[in-house]
């Protein structure tokens, strides 16, 4: 990982404005999706613009996609170093460091909408909990503006996965900690590989099937050319994504630009989510009319036995660390909140 940090130290004229020069700045933002996702043309082409129209060019945004300067799993150390300013990547990818991100980063099968798990970030604790980790691990090196997911995502495979009994052997592609937990429990044989990987993966029969994004993503990407029995509406992830920024970067932001940041990163993943859901509709009624793909629907009773898989997970990652403990409580007090628990 420090090898990696100095290459990307050697590689790229690292912007780590001082504190108090916020003029006509452009901050370099790394995020978990690849070039041709969907999800990242949304962003590069109208949204990260957004930024310097309404700062009226005091601060640019540029967001890079997965690995352009650092691992995809390094993106923390970078921005805590300066490397980055800040990054849009996946909370769950960093569940190595502490089971708390994969508690946080993806409650596997816990709520039914990406927008209870947004309430949950901004308004249920979820956010607090996040920066509690990071002041844990990374002490007054990062800010967290906010996270939460904008897809309940599908799941693409090359085989047909009809119920929890057909996950028994298959190869996914699954990141690190809960999510991949799940699926081992459930039988499967987790894989953790980068999301710019996994076409390659599906292609080459390294996995069978993968936790990989939205479906209108998993077409964009070309995933459905390989692996034709998708699982719609999706079983498992809703991914969240953070926004978080170097503290010494953000400090030295006016609160007018900190504003103007928080206002764009909610608009912008509220957006992302109800494009994306209208999409998806569309793309699966699309396929369905042509037969080119098995769209896989699981019943409610597959989907309540993967539930109750599920919470072991939960309750065993819970007691990996104080932080993950945390994390959990905080997530079933909101659930009860909100009706989803009793």
């Amino acid at each position: 990982m420090r090898k990696s940090l100095v290459a990307a130290l050697a590689a790229l004229t690292v912007s780590a404005f001082a504190v108090g020069e916020v003029d006509a700045r452009t901050l370099k933002l790394q995020a978990s999706s690849s070039p041709g996702d969907w999800a990242h043309r949304f962003m590069t082409e109208g949204w990260q613009q957004k930024v310097g129209i309404m700062t009226n060019g005091e601060i640019e945004v540029e967001v890079l996609a997965t690995k352009a300067v650092v691992p995809h799993r390094e993106t923390v150390d970078a921005v805590a170093n300066g490397i980055l300013d800040g990054d849009l990547n996946a909370v769950s990818y960093f569940a190595g460091r502490d089971p708390a991100f994969g508690i946080i980063g993806d409650l596997i099968a816990g709520y039914d909408t990406p927008h209870q798990v947004r309430d949950f970030c901004h308004e249920g604790g979820g956010k607090e909990i996040l920066q509690k980790i990071y002041d844990t691990h990374w002490p007054d090196s990062i800010h967290v503006i906010g996270c939460g997911p904008y897809t309940k995502e599908a799941l693409v495979s090359t085989v047909e996965i009809k119920g929890v009994e057909d996950l028994k052997g298959i190869k996914i592609r699954s990141p690190e900690g809960l999510a991949a937990d799940v699926f081992r429990l459930a039988g499967a044989s987790p894989v953790s590989i980068p999301f710019s990987e996994v076409y390659t993966s599906l292609d080459k029969g390294i996995v069978d099937a993968a936790d990989a994004s939205a479906f209108v993503n998993n077409e964009a990407s070309g995933m459905h050319k390989v692996a034709k029995f998708p699982i719609y509406p999706g079983i498992h992830s809703m991914a969240v994504l953070q926004f978080i920024m170097n503290k010494d970067v953000w400090d030295g932001l006016t609160e007018g630009q900190r504003t103007i940041l928080e206002v764009w990163y909610n608009a912008a993943y509220v957006t992302m989510l109800r494009q994306a859901d209208l999409q998806d509709r569309d793309l699966v009624a699309e396929h369905k009319a042509k037969g080119d793909l098995t769209i896989v629907d699981w019943s409610k009773e597959d989907r309540q036995k993967f539930r109750e898989i599920a919470v072991e997970a939960w309750e065993s990652a819970a007691e990996k660390s104080p932080l993950a403990r945390e994390a959990l409580d905080a997530h079933l007090s909101y659930m009860k909140r909100i009706g989803l628990l009793d």
